[in-house]
């Protein structure tokens, strides 16, 4: 679209109802503020400049809405006088002159770019308001789009409804398209003549109508305008996006048993042919390739997973943890900052960490890499083709070589040179009979003890 736009999100809400800290708009959806999901939508419609009205935590609201490819200044509304008097608070923005001005709402990060592409091509199309309106099958609560021969003559508030108007179920998604040419002059004529004193920004389409120009509404699915206000609605949005992201992944090719246990981050990628069992969780940064599987009870962060390769039952996958093609990392198996070669097994009861593993080495159950020494992170290699007893301690900064082998129950604390076998565990030796004598005398310790 060759017209110009200027978003103006709303987010200065005191967020009083979510009880938090913080405001509402930097609480998470699918791992990252719902603002910052907002701000993509308008960026996959097309739009490089957004006015961001901010009031509670303005430093770290603008902060997580800010991105490389768009353009974000940050206005500060001081005084809470309703809908018309916060986009107003953008002014200096306004005034530059954009064909099109689109208001939206720093709560609403369900919201995509369909919707405000259509709103801003009915402006294109010479009308001068578009509201984004949604239809549901309970209206309570909600303004009413009061339409006409396909022009919106009004926006009716629940409470100021006739019974007849009351039955509509078109109704108000707060999203609102406007001529960029006559914003200013028609926030402006806002007034506050109202039981709350505020300017509502519903009163425009009454407004432009009343100057001789036209209102019109756009419609958009009901879930992409759901508006946050409290912990409740919070759980159902992160609900409604899992579910939308679900289905995405599985139409294009990615295989679910029970979808509905499946939890993804905001940039999961996975690939086709990705088999997903029940009870995976997905953190942020997380890319899985194709053919590869994720076992029950997995929980992945900041990792890659090659093509073929497999991921658990009940494996963590931490920051940095890199596996090769079709190489395993088994039950009860954490792995962090690591390179997991092609063809290499961690199959079982392993901690991997800063470590770099060599293609189709074999890290026995109980394998420990141990990495920190209270002050700083050391590194371990092994190269490829070894073999790793279990219940093994690498010490770092350790390295064992190629087709090294390391005896089961060592502790490793020299480099093993390639196809040497390290022992490092103590020489066993056996007393016989004297099990019976220690048994006896702990018998007769507990009961000397119990009299």
């Amino acid at each position: 679209m060759t017209r110009t736009c200027l978003a103006v999100i709303l987010a200065a809400g005191e967020s009083t109802r979510m009880k938090s800290s913080m405001s509402k708009v930097l609480h998470p959806v699918a791992g990252r503020p719902m603002i910052a999901h907002v701000v993509e939508s308008l960026v996959d419609a097309g739009i490089s400049s957004v006015a961001l009205v901010v009031g509670r935590d303005a430093e770290p609201v603008t902060s997580a809405a800010k991105r490389g490819d768009i353009d974000i200044s940050a206005f500060l509304q001081t005084e809470r006088l309703g809908t018309g008097h916060a986009v107003l608070a953008a002014r200096q923005a306004i005034a530059k002159g954009y064909d099109d001005i689109l208001v939206v709402f720093g709560d609403t990060p369900l919201i995509t770019a369909a919707p405000l592409t259509a709103a801003r091509k009915a402006l294109a199309e010479g009308n001068d308001v578009v509201v984004i309106g949604f239809r549901t099958a309970d209206p309570t609560g909600y303004g009413r789009l009061i339409v006409e021969n396909g022009e919106l003559l009004a926006i009716r508030e629940q409470k100021d409804a006739s019974e007849e108007e009351k039955r509509i179920t078109y109704c108000n998604g707060g999203l609102m398209a406007i001529n960029g040419e006559k914003a200013l002059d028609l926030l402006g004529k806002i007034g506050n003549a109202n039981v709350k004193g505020e300017y509502y920004l519903t009163d425009i389409v009454e407004i432009v109508r009343a100057g001789g120009g036209k209102a019109i509404a756009v419609e958009a699915p009901e879930a992409e305008l759901m508006g946050c206000n409290n912990r409740a609605e919070l759980a159902l949005i992160e609900a409604a996006w899992q579910k939308r992201r679900r289905h995405e992944l599985m139409v294009s090719g990615v295989s679910m048993i029970a979808p509905e246990t499946v939890f993804l981050a905001f940039d999961t990628e996975i690939g086709q042919d990705v088999m997903i069992e029940p009870n995976v969780v997905f953190g942020p940064g997380v890319t899985v390739e194709s053919g590869a599987v994720i076992h029950a009870f997995s929980h992945l962060e900041g990792a890659h997973v090659s093509a073929g390769a497999t991921v658990g039952p009940y494996a963590r996958l931490r920051p940095g943890a890199n596996l090769g093609r079709d190489s395993k990392v088994g039950n009860f198996c954490e792995v962090k900052k690591a390179e997991i070669g092609a063809g290499a097994k961690v199959n079982h009861l392993t901690y991997v960490g800063d470590a770099f593993v060599g293609e189709k080495t074999n890290i026995g159950a109980g394998t420990i890499t141990c990495n920190y020494d209270g002050v700083n992170k050391h590194v371990t290699r092994i190269g490829a083709n070894a073999f790793i007893g279990s219940n093994s301690s690498l010490v770092a900064p350790v390295s064992v070589g190629d087709g090294a082998l390391v005896a089961s129950g060592s502790v490793v604390t020299e480099d093993v040179p390639a196809d040497a076998v390290a022992f490092g565990r103590a020489r066993q030796e056996i007393k016989p009979g004297r099990a019976k004598i220690l048994r006896d005398r702990y018998q007769a310790e507990k009961a000397a003890r119990q009299k």
